[in-house]
């Protein structure tokens, strides 16, 4: 794990020092060139709702780094719900305002269609922030951790937590993906399922309930609610009496959390669960033995990238790109740019925040 996280960083290093490079290639007068724009313009920054820690930083984040960076900064949060309508309204404000840039974190990522092709339209550039905007070609750039490799690295956690406690198999798991109407949600569970379906068509592996399609374990809106409503149920059809839950593969923190919260309920021996995103109660969780482990997407390095990519775009430059072959939104494939994840357990956990000044104390 050390020499991976060495290669991710150097990595991340090369490809954000690439960025900066394109991003200060601008003639010595401050002027942008033919295909650029002001350096003072307005960036527009549309997020979902604030549903996650990940999403309340990047909010954050954007504000601070965007001004750093000279640009002027509208960011927006679509209401408490998430609704597509609210964030339809608020990306049509940004364009009407002039914005440059339009950054987008998808409420709801197939329907946003009219809006940035208003965006395009009106002569702005549109980035895909961490979920993919789908049906449209007025998408510029994706901008995004590997997803599908988070669900590879989720699916493996699982299968090697469920063996430390059990040496061989088979293990009995149930299924949780995300909301239904976020993309990452299909990519995370495809990339869970490319490492878990051979161990399921074996027989080294069964879900309980039965339950293996996408469609049937979603969760509505990312709700912890939701989760842990579908949990309470599963213990009670399938695991009542002396069934015993393995493990139970989860997308994020929130609902790792929340199925663990139904599982204590219950009195039963806990589960391996995994999760994402690096939430501070789930690393308290981990330290503590419940949660088995979360990915680590550190959000201050995706928004910093986004704003290089800003800079080059500003400048009249390209922006760089690493994969532009895997993202078809249905109308186009669109160029993105990933940065890799990692997985984290109590094992690796002090090493893998280190860097970070929160979840560093939560470690020690």
């Amino acid at each position: 794990m050390r020499t991976t996280l060495a290669r991710v960083t150097v990595l991340g290093i090369v490809a954000l020092a690439a960025l900066t490079a394109c991003s200060e290639r601008e003639d010595s007068s401050g002027d942008a060139s033919a295909k650029g724009f002001a350096k003072d313009a307005l960036i527009g920054v549309a997020l979902p709702s604030k549903t996650s820690e990940n999403w309340v930083l990047a909010g954050d984040l954007f504000t601070d780094g965007l001004k750093e960076a000279g640009f002027k900064s509208d960011v927006q949060y679509a209401a408490a719900t998430g609704t597509v309508a609210d964030q339809q309204g608020q990306i049509q404000a940004m364009v009407t305002k002039g914005a440059k840039v339009i950054i987008i974190g998808a409420a709801d990522g197939s329907q946003l269609s009219t809006q940035v092709e208003a965006a395009q339209a009106a002569g702005a550039k549109v980035i895909a922030y961490d979920r993919l905007i789908k049906n449209t070609k007025a998408v510029d750039y994706y901008i995004a951790y590997d997803n599908f490799k988070v669900g590879q690295l989720q699916g493996q956690a699982l299968l090697d937590g469920m063996k430390s406690r059990k040496a061989e198999g088979p293990w009995t798991i149930e299924l949780f993906a995300g909301s239904p109407d976020d993309n990452n949600s299909t990519v995370f569970f495809n990339g869970a399922m490319d490492v878990l379906k051979p161990k399921i068509d074996a027989g080294e592996v069964v879900v309980g309930s039965g339950q293996i399609e996408f469609k049937q374990v979603t969760t509505d809106g990312w709700k912890a609610e939701n989760a842990q409503r579908r949990m309470d149920s599963l213990m009670t059809s399938t695991y009542s009496g002396s069934k015993t839950l393995n493990g139970v593969l989860s997308p994020n923190d929130t609902l790792a959390r929340a199925i663990l919260t139904s599982v204590k309920g219950t009195g039963k021996d806990l589960p391996i669960v995994t999760g994402q995103d690096s939430e501070v109660e789930s690393v308290k969780s981990i330290m503590a033995g419940e949660q088995y482990s979360t990915i680590n997407k550190d959000t201050r390095n995706l928004v910093k990238a986004s704003i290089e990519m800003v800079k080059t775009l500003q400048a009249g430059e390209a922006p760089t790109v690493n994969d532009e072959k895997s993202y078809d939104n249905g109308q186009k494939v669109v160029p993105a740019y990933l940065l890799a994840p990692v997985i984290v357990t109590k094992a690796n956990a002090a090493e893998s925040y280190a860097n970070d000044p929160t979840l560093s104390q939560l470690t020690k």
